[in-house]
């Protein structure tokens, strides 16, 4: 559970050592808050973002609305697609914030490619977490009893290899949104 006096932000080795990132890709299992925190990162920077459910084909959402799990190839041209929007704003020099469950680390090497100026923000929580926000949620295709599929896939990421802050899922999103922006703001673009 969140407590107002820990802190809600983990950051990796790699993400150190890296500087500012110029692309966020919001991370997590579904209905763990990744549009919310993207909206409010993307209003306090000013930078473009991009709802990575609105990339997946109809087949994808169809699929996940009658509780089928997607398929690595199922996923493909999905990864792709986002890879390629970061690449644009990358080549162009701009920053963006896109929405992606990224559950396994192959899905982050794919739209990522392990580039230092990538971080993925993943919003950690546990099944018990999430689960009643699922039940509050209206108007998203992805039915609840997905969320133990989501668990199953997910590898977390690696502290030490990928570029990762890590927020707890408990804390309320505005003070996620702003620990978030004030780590980021530590570096110079």
């Amino acid at each position: 559970m969140y407590d107002t006096g820990q802190d809600t932000v983990s950051l990796s080795r790699r993400f150190g050592e890296a500087g500012r990132p110029c692309v966020l890709i919001v991370m997590g299992v579904s209905g763990c808050g990744k549009s919310t925190l993207a909206q409010l990162m993307a209003e306090r920077m000013a930078w473009p973002l991009i709802e990575g459910d609105d990339l997946h084909p109809p087949a994808n959402i169809a699929r996940m609305s009658n509780g089928i799990p997607l398929t690595d190839m199922d996923r493909t041209p999905w990864l792709d697609l986002i890879a390629g929007r970061i690449q644009s704003w990358r080549d162009a020099g701009q920053c963006g914030i896109v929405t992606c469950s990224s559950l396994k680390r192959s899905y982050r090497r794919q739209i990522g490619g392990d580039s230092a100026d990538v971080c993925f923000v993943y919003l950690k929580g546990s099944r018990e977490d999430i689960m009643p926000r699922l039940y509050q949620r209206t108007g998203h295709f992805m039915p609840v009893a997905m969320l133990d599929s989501q668990f199953a896939t997910l590898e977390e990421p690696d502290m030490h290899e990928e570029v990762v802050m890590v927020l707890d899922v408990n804390a309320p999103q505005e003070h996620l949104a702003e620990r978030a922006c004030a780590h980021l703001t530590q570096f110079s673009l």
